[in-house]
């Protein structure tokens, strides 16, 4: 999944996912949809708080394991409030249940769309998604592969 052209980058500390997520933000341009990929515990949720915070969200955002899908609200560069959705489908058991709640919708809107435990959604993928994934190295340092 991740070859030719993907980019790396080493996070050491806190501090390092806010680098990182404005990168990432400035590399993906006009794609607003992100796929994370990686274990348990990897750093998934933490990534997309620091990419949310780039962006400016204007709460607290938390991981929607149990509710499947969180809404924040941004301020755009025109001064325009704006959605983003977190979503993680760690608990859905395959693709009919992620259609169930709509997942097109959020994978098709003109809003920002960060997905944890996107596997299931490989065949309903918009071309332009912006994959990511995040490796465990040691201790609380982690390798991010991003195409």
């Amino acid at each position: 999944m991740f070859s030719k052209g993907a980019k790396e980058f080493v996070v050491n500390t806190l501090s390092d996912w806010e680098l990182l997520a404005a990168q990432l933000l400035a590399y993906a341009g006009d794609r607003k949809k992100f796929f994370l990929y990686g274990e348990m515990g990897a750093g998934k949720t933490t990534f997309i708080q620091a990419l949310c915070r780039q962006l400016g969200a204007l709460e607290g955002v938390v991981s929607p394991s149990f509710s499947l899908v969180n809404e924040y609200l941004y301020t755009d560069r025109a001064g325009k409030a704006k959605a983003l959705h977190h979503l993680d489908l760690f608990r859905l058991a395959n693709e009919q249940e992620a259609l169930d709640i709509g997942v097109e919708d959020y994978l098709y809107d003109d809003d920002y769309c960060f997905v944890e435990w996107p596997e299931m959604l490989e065949g309903l993928a918009p071309a332009d998604v912006v994959r990511i994934q995040i490796k465990p190295e040691r201790d609380s340092v982690r390798k991010v592969i991003y195409l």
